[in-house]
C-alpha cells in the first residue's frame, strides 16, 4: 500500500504555499514538510479564467495601481478585447466580474465612456 497523496495539516508546523499561473488559469498548493524533510501536499488549488475575466482583473489592477495619477482626471483606457463593454451590459451572475465592474464605476465620468 502506497502513501496518501495528500497529508492531514499539522497546525503546529509552517506551511508553505506554492503558485502559478499560466495563460489558462492559476493554482497553488498547500504543503507542509514531512518526517524525511520532504514536503507533501495538503491541499491543491486552481481556477480557470476567462479571457474576459484576465482582461477585467488586467483594467482593475491597472486603474488600483494607477489611482494617484487618474482619479479625477480625463484619461483614455486603450484595451484589445470588449470586456469593457460586456461588464457595462452584463447581467450575469459571476459575483467576481460584478466586482470589479462596481469597482471601476469609480473611473468613469462623462469623458470616459465605454
Amino acid at each position: 500500500m502506497s502513501d496518501p497523496v495528500l497529508r492531514a495539516p499539522d497546525f503546529d508546523k509552517p506551511f508553505l504555499v506554492t503558485t502559478d499561473a499560466s495563460e489558462h488559469g492559476v493554482g497553488a498548493v498547500l504543503m507542509q514538510e514531512g518526517p524525511n524533510q520532504e514536503f507533501r501536499p495538503v491541499v491543491f488549488l486552481s481556477k480557470k479564467l476567462s479571457i474576459s475575466e484576465k482582461e477585467c482583473y488586467t483594467i482593475v489592477y491597472a486603474l488600483e495601481k494607477l489611482r494617484p495619477y487618474v482619479w479625477g482626471r480625463h484619461f483614455h483606457l486603450q484595451t484589445d478585447h470588449a470586456v469593457l463593454q460586456w461588464l457595462h451590459t452584463a447581467k450575469g451572475n459571476n459575483k467576481k466580474l460584478i466586482r470589479w465592474s462596481l469597482g471601476l464605476q469609480i473611473f468613469i465620468s462623462t469623458y470616459n465612456t465605454f
